[in-house]
């Protein structure tokens, strides 16, 4: 059960909370959305910040959510492991890569760009931080500075992300959470807090 107590639909619709900042990568409303609602100006404002990463850029959505989903792991937050997982699914990535996600080093599924930036994931979603000057020097082979922006930037927001809700200890949703359980169980995905 979540230490903060998600707001109802009907409290967030009293505030006049605007929730058009949900893409179409999320299957139902995040728990950790009517959680943030509680202020609803640090939801606004993380819910802006979320889709001006997430939802422009020239960098592959599919390689956003699995940056995402890499460094939510290192970070240990397996709720947001399992929203990113799924979103990865759901932006063309397929199937089979995402099995060898963990094996990206050596899979012949990923090219050296994609090793580049799964690589600085893991490594930022440690604490403390392991991105070497050799493993950015490798983004920067692949990337331009704005793409290394926008790279860094979602595993930073995945950092935001992560510590709310292994702090709030938000319950996962059905959809991520089946998702989850069939796909990255594997890669030692358990729901802990989160169920």
């Amino acid at each position: 059960m979540a230490r903060i107590p998600p707001l109802t639909a009907d409290d967030m619709a009293a505030r006049g909370i605007d929730l058009s900042f949900i893409g179409d990568d999320f299957h139902e409303l995040p728990n950790s959305v009517p959680t943030l609602a509680w202020r609803p100006d640090i939801l606004k404002a993380s819910g802006a910040l979320w889709a001006a990463i997430m939802l422009s850029g020239t960098v592959d959505p599919g390689l956003k959510w699995m940056a995402g989903y890499m460094a939510s792991m290192a970070a240990g937050c397996r709720y947001c492991s399992a929203h990113t997982g799924t979103a990865t699914a759901g932006n063309g990535v397929p199937a089979e890569k995402l099995a060898a996600i963990w094996d990206f080093e050596r899979s012949p599924l990923f090219s050296d760009a994609e090793r580049a930036v799964l690589r600085v994931a893991i490594g930022a979603g440690q604490v403390p931080n392991a991105v070497s000057d050799d493993d950015f020097a490798e983004l920067a082979r692949h990337f331009s500075r704005e793409q290394q922006v926008e790279i860094v930037s979602v595993i930073a927001l995945y950092g935001f992300f992560n510590r709310w809700n292994d702090t709030v200890g938000t319950t996962l949703e059905t959809s991520p959470r089946l998702f989850a359980e069939k796909h990255l169980t594997p890669h030692g995905w358990e729901i802990g807090k989160h169920g």
